[in-house]
């Protein structure tokens, strides 16, 4: 196939904090983690930290969503250095790959979660591990049926050293959110759930993809995609994700699409989502102060003009081992961006909220 036209490599968006004077500035930056790739269509992307410094990223690539085509595809970008072209890192013949999770454990270990099937219907989960900063994986394991691992936001490693993965069922008339955990650092799992609005219609149309931070030990709040609603959904748990709140809707409007949120060092918490009831755009960065309950926007990382088509969607985002935000989405479904927010363009915590 002929290269992919070079868009746009790399944008630089400032803002002035409230903190800083008017002559002080801060920047994040968004690129291409690829210009060139082996194929046209990619989505659902996922990055993570390795014990090296490197970043890793992983989307599924292919001819379109749900095609026979599709892998796991993956980049590398080492400490200081630039992206490494992709490499396909799975495909199992005959069927389309979906959704990849990155995770790095407690032990430092680099989990891929993936999900391979006709349609989230009928896919299967499976995993392969990185004991090398990502540069080698082992043969992939098949979850038992029924789970699924991380459907699409990453797992968390829990105060209590459980971890904690938000897992999803679509089926033919309902979604519906689940949890998965495991005790013995990912050697079996236990499912938890259905997580439930306790209302029949909201909970028939239903949720999935759950995001989770842990706000103090063993409590969790979650963040949910739900759909033909408008609205972000949470609940919380606070046996360490094992039973949970009735789900409410959030003020965050909501297209039905990816989210992905960290809680910072600090305690500040962050939510990546599209900002709007019908279109996947802008993408947008809100803060919280209060542990996920209410939450101002402060940042666009990139948005279509009007009238534009396409979508900037599926983010994935962690906090690097400096402080900075590190985000890959999706960009009209043809290439993977990643973004670099630096921890100084999120809004100080205000005096009215101390720690």
């Amino acid at each position: 196939m002929p290269p992919l036209a070079p868009v746009l490599t790399a944008v630089t968006v400032f803002v002035a904090l409230t903190t800083m004077t008017s002559a002080q500035m801060v920047e994040h930056t968004t690129r291409f983690i690829w210009e060139e790739a082996p194929f046209p269509r990619a989505h659902a992307s996922t990055i993570v930290e390795a014990p090296d410094g490197s970043l890793i990223a992983a989307w599924f690539g292919g001819s379109g969503e749900g095609h026979e085509d599709v892998g796991i595809w993956s980049s590398r970008k080492p400490k200081g250095g630039a992206w490494l072209p992709p490499t396909e890192l799975y495909k199992e013949p005959g069927q389309p790959a979906w959704n990849p999770v990155l995770f790095r454990d407690a032990s430092d270990t680099i989990w891929l979660f993936f999900k391979v099937g006709p349609s989230p219907r009928e896919w299967s989960g499976a995993y392969m591990k990185s004991i090398v900063s990502g540069e080698r994986w082992s043969d992939p394991v098949w979850l038992p049926a029924g789970m699924l691992g991380p459907v699409r936001a990453k797992p968390l490693t829990l105060a209590n050293g459980d971890i904690l993965a938000g897992s999803s069922l679509e089926s033919y008339k309902s979604w519906s959110s689940w949890m998965e955990i495991s005790v013995d650092g990912g050697e079996s799992w236990s499912k938890h759930g259905p997580i439930l609005f306790g209302d029949l219609e909201k909970d028939r149309i239903g949720t999935i993809q759950p995001t989770l931070m842990e706000i103090e030990p063993g409590v969790v709040r979650a963040f949910f995609r739900t759909r033909r609603v408008g609205k972000i959904a949470t609940s919380v748990s606070r046996d360490s994700g094992r039973t949970w709140a009735p789900l409410l809707l959030t003020e965050l409007d909501h297209p039905s699409a990816g989210i992905d949120s960290v809680r910072l060092a600090d305690g500040r918490c962050i939510l990546i989502y599209n900002p709007s009831p019908t279109r996947r755009t802008p993408l947008s960065l809100a803060v919280s102060f209060d542990d996920g309950l209410t939450w101002k926007d402060f940042l666009v990382i990139e948005e279509l003009a009007t009238g534009q088509r396409g979508e900037l969607s599926y983010p994935a985002m962690i906090q690097d081992a400096s402080g900075d935000i590190q985000i890959t989405y999706t960009w009209n479904r043809r290439r993977i961006r990643h973004a670099t927010v630096p921890l100084e363009v999120v809004p100080e915590r205000p005096e009215s909220h101390p720690e």
